[in-house]
């Protein structure tokens, strides 16, 4: 698989959004970032006539499960089954078209050993002595969300893991000044522990190939936190953790372990792409991992958040590379930054959130995704107030939009109801209009910012003309703004998604493949509230 290979029609599509901890429900920094990113490029292929295959998967055994149930005085069962209920609403509310999340079952557990027995099996796996954040009275090694403190990095607070400020790994005893979250007065020290690991550095070649094939498909901030991790040796990836909540590894050397939960992250996308595809076909693969098999050559492209670079860029590339040739590797990891509520970062603990249910009872869904998708935070934070949010849906979408909407009724019911003329000139405008929205949905400049703008553009150009009773000022016909008209329905069809059924249903067609037709039949623009 090549990275200049994203384009090819009929090529099929494997899109994975960043797999939801069931800790709580989903909040708009969640939707605004990979999971409608995700549908969009999604909605974009499909229309494309490509194959999509578009999941996630929760990680219910990661450990801020644990830390958010002992917290809330609930069971850790508890609480998956609650979250994972209201994070499939939540999709389902906001039109993210997946289908459903997978279950946590048996398939899936069988999935997840079978990839890491089969790395302990081939040799992948090594034996390390580690030192471990230790809690000295409960007797309780930490790890990831049970422990805090400061990146050894940035020096900000941090989890272990990996830093959320500047992506930076931290494992075993890098992190400094370790505290338990679980009890922060609880005295910590570190304890030795022999772990079993997947050795990052042993692929660095083949990661630094892959790298530089498919940088041009990355945005900068995340590119670069990639150069900087390579700068240094890479990081022995943790396969074992002495640990209580998660699938208990089948390995003789770490009796009575668990296995480390980002580890569960490639095989849990496996199974999910496995269900995903089940559903729109009606029949599931012999094999779980079919559709991951190298010669399905399908375009695998990750959405997450920047907090999460290493994970996916890095560790669950080395996870793949361990099997040899066996799996497809992304072509593309579009990664985006923190969205902030009233100038601080969302933050499910401290109940500074608004889910995606708040944001509903305030906005019709169309006018929330595109709100959502022209403020997401691409390149750098951005911000969510409901003020801002209520200011820019009236005045650059739904006013200018619904005012050209009755125009294009006037100049409708004046031209007649038979197929209008469209000249040269008219479909030379509807096709630079296309073409703006293509840049934005390639992958190497994916932008649904961009596509959204695209159409605050355009539709303030067109409201102007209509209202001037002529399709522009060079006087085209009626026939030459329906035609624009309709690119513009057409590019933004996979943010407005529910007006796009209703112009459907009105008999346009929404190609985005199409070239613009000599004649248009004229139709009516639906009204957004």
């Amino acid at each position: 698989m090549t990275a200049d290979r994203t384009a090819v029609a009929g090529r099929p599509a494997v899109l994975i959004a960043a797999t939801p901890t069931p800790n709580g429900d989903l909040h708009v920094g969640h939707l605004a970032g990979p999971y409608l990113s995700a549908d969009i490029y999604a909605r974009h292929l499909r229309a494309l006539g490509r194959p999509v295959t578009f999941t996630t998967c929760t990680d219910d055994s990661q450990s801020y499960v644990l830390a958010s149930a002992r917290r809330k005085g609930v069971t850790p069962q508890e609480l998956t089954a609650g979250a994972t209920s209201a994070i499939e609403k939540s999709l389902d509310a906001m039109g993210i078209s997946m289908g459903g999340l997978p279950p946590i079952d048996g398939t899936y557990r069988a999935t997840v050993l079978d990839f890491v027995t089969r790395l302990h099996r081939d040799g992948r796996l090594r034996l390390r002595t580690v030192r471990l954040p230790y809690a000295q009275t409960s007797g309780q090694y930490l790890y990831d969300g049970l422990v805090g403190g400061e990146c050894p990095v940035c020096l900000a607070s941090s989890s272990a893991g990996a830093c959320e400020g500047c992506g930076h790994p931290n494992n075993f005893t890098e992190l400094l000044r370790p505290y338990s979250t679980l009890d922060p007065e609880e005295p910590v020290g570190h304890r030795a522990c022999t772990v079993l690991v997947l050795p990052a550095e042993e692929y660095r070649d083949r990661i630094e190939e892959h790298f530089a094939r498919v940088s041009p498909y990355w945005r900068p901030h995340a590119a670069q936190l990639v150069r900087e991790i390579l700068a240094r040796p890479l990081p022995d990836i943790p396969v074992t953790v002495p640990g209580e909540w998660g699938i208990e590894a089948p390995f003789d050397e770490t009796p009575g372990q668990i296995l480390y939960p980002w580890i569960e992250a490639m095989p849990a996308s496996i199974y999910a792409t496995w269900w995903a595809a089940a559903r729109q076909t009606g029949e599931p693969a012999a094999e779980v991992d079919a559709h991951w098999r190298a010669q399905e050559d399908a375009e695998l492209v990750y959405f997450h958040g920047f907090d999460n670079v290493y994970h996916w860029a890095l560790m669950d590339l080395v996870m793949l590379l361990a099997h040899g040739d066996r799996y497809i590797t992304p072509v593309g990891n579009v990664c985006n930054e923190f969205y902030e509520l009233d100038h601080a970062k969302f933050s499910t603990s401290r109940n500074h959130l608004i889910n995606s249910g708040e944001l509903l009872e305030s906005a019709p869904r169309d006018v929330a995704r595109f709100v959502l998708a022209l403020t997401a935070p691409e390149y750098q934070r951005t911000n969510f107030s409901h003020d801002s949010a209520r200011d820019l849906a009236r005045d650059r979408l739904v006013g200018p939009w619904n005012a050209l909407a009755e125009a294009l009724d006037v100049l409708v019911g004046a031209a007649g109801s038979g197929p209008l003329p469209v000249s040269d000139e008219g479909r030379r405008r509807a096709a630079a209009i296309a073409a703006r929205y293509r840049s934005a949905y390639t992958l190497a400049t994916f932008s649904p910012a961009q596509a959204a703008d695209i159409t605050v553009q355009q539709i303030a150009r067109l409201r102007q003309a209509a209202e001037a009773g002529r399709a522009d000022t060079a006087g085209d016909t009626v026939g030459d703004l329906l035609v624009q008209v309709a690119a513009v329905l057409t590019g933004v069809a996979p943010i407005l998604i529910d007006t796009a059924d209703l112009v459907r249903e009105r008999g346009v067609v929404l190609d985005p493949s199409a070239r613009p037709a000599t004649t248009v039949t004229p139709f009516s623009l639906p009204r957004l509230g």
